[in-house]
């Protein structure tokens, strides 16, 4: 960690498996929107979870971290476990009275290779996240600072938005939103994904050539 303080007080789970390279890329193909609706739309979190900076479009694989309101020490803890390509999800409990995630922070998700971060909870220097090229969404953005005292745990599921995410699952996120795809139906969701956007892409196309023929 590049910050001095004790972290006996954060749990830390064993390393798990991510998804291949190749399902990420299909992933992120497809909306938010359209990967929310292979999954009946339950599992897609609360529109109370939205951009912060201006990178909004985000594919990876969750990195799970649970934190006591206000606190980010369990946050720095998991950017000693982070892995490129990496996007930490965060179940701040909702708080919106002190940001967890600043630009200090940023530089270090940067320099793991981590590709941004699923807050439920706030954040705060905006403008240098996205000068950083991070995607971050949060339920609130804020000036004022977290404590560093935890307890919190690492890599265990957690609970952000309305919708359970554990270790490895697989994060889609842009400007409309988040939704998240489990890691043991990754690939059937890139499948299924890919179908709904071609029925989406033929109804469009059908619904432009009425109107075309409507305005003749």
């Amino acid at each position: 960690m590049f910050i001095d303080a004790p972290t006996d007080s954060i749990t830390v789970s064993a390393p798990h498996d991510r998804p291949e390279r190749s399902l990420l890329a299909r992933l992120g193909k497809a909306p938010a929107a359209n990967v929310g609706d292979v999954f009946q739309r339950m599992l897609v979190l609360d529109g109370g979870i939205r951009a912060c900076t201006e990178a909004t479009a985000l594919v990876g694989t969750a990195l799970p971290v649970h934190t006591r309101a206000g606190d980010n020490l369990a946050i720095h803890r998991a950017l000693d476990e982070a892995r490129p390509g990496d996007v930490l999800v965060i179940n701040g409990q909702s708080d919106r009275t002190r940001a967890v995630i600043g630009d200090l922070i940023g530089e270090i998700m940067a320099s793991r290779g981590v590709l941004g971060a699923i807050v439920d909870g706030a954040v705060r220097d905006v403008a240098a996240l996205s000068a950083q090229g991070l995607a971050i969404f949060a339920r609130a953005v804020t000036p004022a600072g977290p404590f560093k005292n935890g307890p919190g745990s690492v890599g265990s599921p957690v609970a952000v938005g309305g919708v359970v995410v554990s270790p490895g699952d697989v994060v889609v996120a842009d400007a409309d939103g988040v939704a998240v795809v489990p890691a043991g139906r990754a690939a059937w969701a890139a499948e299924r994904v890919e179908e709904v956007v071609e029925h989406e892409e033929r109804l469009r196309s059908q619904i432009i050539a009425s109107r075309d023929a409507t305005s003749r």
